[in-house]
């Protein structure tokens, strides 16, 4: 591994989907990933595929909204190894199955808890340690839906929205420190969590392919990484056309929920 290359790199959310493949994506020899998970035995075969590729594996068994272990256990791993690359990517999905079914507060409160505040109770930790440093990157795995919110899943939209503009807030005052920020910005990406959306999926990539993607632009320190491309450009183009024209047009892609016949 060349000098430049991120070495102690933690992962939230590392048990499936896209934070399964960034480990894998990340695990070699030389390298120290921490894991944070809450499934013990998807974390488990996660840390033993990263340390058959060579990597040397931590794993934490939390739920990111438990911010006193969170905290604790990254100042751990911190004092022994300390923080080159953090991705906190951990989130959970709600969409709405009918337009007969709401999101109340409790629904609403665990999306924005786990999908915002706990990415800030690995962020804000970590960067404690990293400012003094003058060192470090921090990637906020966000999402697509966050350039506009759509009917079909609000409290998601809103949580990833939030991360974003959080994001977009502190870059400038971590690169005073030192400190790089990036915001990534999945479109659609082949998990356990897709699987359950009920719209259109278009540009569907895998996750092996998206954690490719997502490590190579980090290695360049890409400030936003937004993909796929097209499916970016169409939600960015969106924000632009008034609002009931956008409305309409998400309804007709099937991001509106329907009424049950």
């Amino acid at each position: 591994m060349s000098k430049g290359l991120p070495r102690h790199i933690v992962i939230t959310g590392a048990s499936a989907g896209l934070g399964q493949a960034l480990a894998l994506a990340y695990a070699a020899p030389g390298v120290v990933l921490g894991l944070v998970g809450r499934d013990a035995a998807r974390l488990k075969a996660c840390a033993s595929a990263c340390q058959a590729r060579g990597a040397q594996v931590e794993t934490v068994l939390t739920d990111v909204r438990d911010a006193a272990t969170m905290q604790a256990a990254l100042e751990r791993f911190d004092d022994t190894f300390p923080i080159d690359l953090l991705i906190a990517n951990a989130g959970v999905a709600s969409t709405l199955a009918s337009a007969k079914d709401w999101e109340e507060l409790e629904r609403t409160a665990a999306i924005v808890d786990t999908n915002f505040y706990g990415a800030m109770h690995a962020v804000l930790p970590v960067v404690a340690r990293m400012r003094p440093r003058r060192h470090g990157q921090i990637a906020l795995v966000s999402s697509i839906a966050a350039l506009r919110g759509m009917a079909i899943s609000p409290a998601y939209c809103a949580s990833k929205a939030a991360l974003k503009a959080y994001g977009d807030s502190v870059r400038p005052l971590l690169a005073r420190d030192g400190v790089r920020l990036s915001i990534v910005l999945p479109g659609f990406v082949k998990t356990a969590m897709s699987d359950v959306f009920p719209g259109d999926k278009p540009f569907l990539w895998s996750a092996d392919k998206a954690a490719r993607h997502i490590q190579r632009k980090l290695a360049a320190c890409r400030s936003e990484i937004a993909f796929p491309n097209l499916l970016a450009f169409g939600m960015l183009l969106l924000t632009l056309l008034p609002a009931t024209l956008a409305d309409a047009i998400l309804g007709k892609l099937s991001y509106l929920p329907r009424e049950e016949r």
